[in-house]
């Protein structure tokens, strides 16, 4: 029989977002700086795991936000448990921050996110506890409850307890609705603190994230997403995000986080809907396929009319061999239409395109001619980096020679280059250059 966490005694819970930590080569090597983050967010997968914690004591504590020493801040709060976050470049981070905690505090260490979930035999190592794999708001709750109830019996699913020097054992999470946890709104106050620092340059504006759905429908084989939700799209009620929404009073400028915003062309146009009655007037940014766009303009019309300012694509490659390698299910077509259609709307475009490091001369040569044809106004271009747990990692690791994930930032080529090294980092810059300069949304 589960716990009541009510009856339960409170724990403290410190939540860690970890500081940025990629490293670039073409700054290292070659003293090429081209390459900048243009926003920093929010931690919202920490604000909804505190969210979904009422009965616990808990703080979240952005260290890309401060430049205070985490030690300082474990010394202070004395948590029970600790949970730190993370992103594939940002791992080896995780694991150092969890070496200074285990140094000065008995807490019970835990770690999740992006990598956690693509590759959690990297962290089955003494410094850590327990490792959520997937989406974490139902199932680090219920470990929590389990902790806090001194259980001996196995730990939830979608969780791994470490055993160094052996196979990582666990049960995979079925997930579904019931792990959205949706009566636990996130905790947006818990970084009240930090609220000035999150901004999107590109806008000039200060912004919130929210979330509307988990997940992905489709399976392009450098994405990271699909160990989140087990390769399920989920969707959040409409009335919890008009709720988390309205939970921003003070921030003008929302950012969807979703995966795909609008994969169930049906609840994104109901969540329109809620929204246009609600009265929120907020501008938004949001995630959409270039197909979607092309066979559902009324839905995007209708989000511009609500608010709808800057929409991310993306396109990935220019031609149909290129988006077929990335199993995109897209085409080269849709791409251009959804350019032109987004253009007659009157939103804006953030543009992503992956560069291979097999590209040659003539690659870039083109990639430019198409960015100087189709106007966007903020492309993104990455590198293909085949991150731990994706399909293209296994279909590309016996290339890969930088093992490093600290370079692991989409912004590093971590396979040998077609064109010397310099020249690639070079092409690649200039390119960032002349297409992001003075860009605005």
């Amino acid at each position: 029989m589960t716990p009541d966490p009510a009856a339960l005694p409170a724990m403290r819970v410190l939540l860690i977002n970890p500081p940025n930590s990629g490293r670039s080569i073409p700054e290292e090597e070659y003293g090429i700086d081209a390459i900048k983050p243009i926003f920093r967010g929010e931690p919202l997968g920490l604000e909804a795991l505190a969210g979904a914690l009422p009965e616990h004591e808990v703080r979240i504590f952005d260290m890309k936000s401060t430049a205070d020493p985490v030690v300082d801040e474990v010394n202070t709060f004395a948590p029970d448990i600790v949970g730190i976050t993370g992103m594939t470049c940002e791992a080896n981070t995780m694991l150092k921050i969890a070496r200074e905690i285990r140094a000065v505090s008995r807490a019970r260490i835990v770690v999740g996110g992006i990598h956690a979930s693509n590759n959690p035999e990297f962290f089955n190592r003494e410094e850590i506890d327990f490792i959520v794999i997937g989406l974490g708001k139902r199932s680090f709750r219920d470990l929590i409850t389990q902790l806090g109830n001194d259980s001996t019996s196995p730990v939830p699913d979608g969780i791994a307890r470490t055993a160094p020097g052996r196979t990582l054992s666990f049960t995979p999470r079925q997930y579904g609705k019931a792990d959205l946890d949706e009566d636990y709104p996130p905790r947006y106050d818990l970084v009240e603190k930090y609220r000035s620092k999150y901004l999107l340059s590109a806008v000039g504006a200060q912004f919130g994230m929210v979330v509307s759905a988990y997940g992905c429908p489709y399976r392009c084989n450098f994405c990271c997403i699909e160990p989140l939700t087990g390769g399920r799209y989920l969707t959040n009620e409409i009335a919890s995000t008009v709720r988390d929404i309205k939970l921003l009073p003070d921030v003008n400028f929302i950012r969807l986080v979703d995966a795909n915003s609008f994969g169930d062309p049906d609840h994104a146009m109901a969540l329109c809907a809620a929204l246009r009655e609600s009265g929120i007037n907020k501008q938004f940014m949001a995630d959409a396929r270039a197909d979607t766009i092309v066979k559902h303009p009324k839905m995007m019309r209708a989000w511009k009319e609500i608010g709808l300012r800057s929409v991310i694509v993306g396109f990935e490659n220019i031609n149909n061999e290129g988006l077929e390698a990335l199993n995109k299910g897209n085409t080269a077509y849709h791409n251009t239409e959804a350019i032109r259609i987004l253009h007659d709307i009157g939103i804006s475009i953030v543009g992503d395109f992956i560069v291979s490091p097999d590209y040659d001369h003539t690659d870039f040569d083109l990639l430019e001619q198409y960015l100087a044809d189709n106007i966007i106004d903020l492309p993104i271009l990455t590198v293909l980096t085949p991150l731990p747990g994706t399909a293209v990692y296994y279909k590309m690791k016996d290339r890969i020679t930088n093992h490093d994930l600290d370079y692991y930032t989409l912004t590093n080529a971590v396979m040998p280059t077609r064109l010397s090294e310099k020249e690639f980092y070079l092409r690649y810059a200039n390119i960032l250059q002349r297409t992001l300069h003075g860009a605005k949304l």
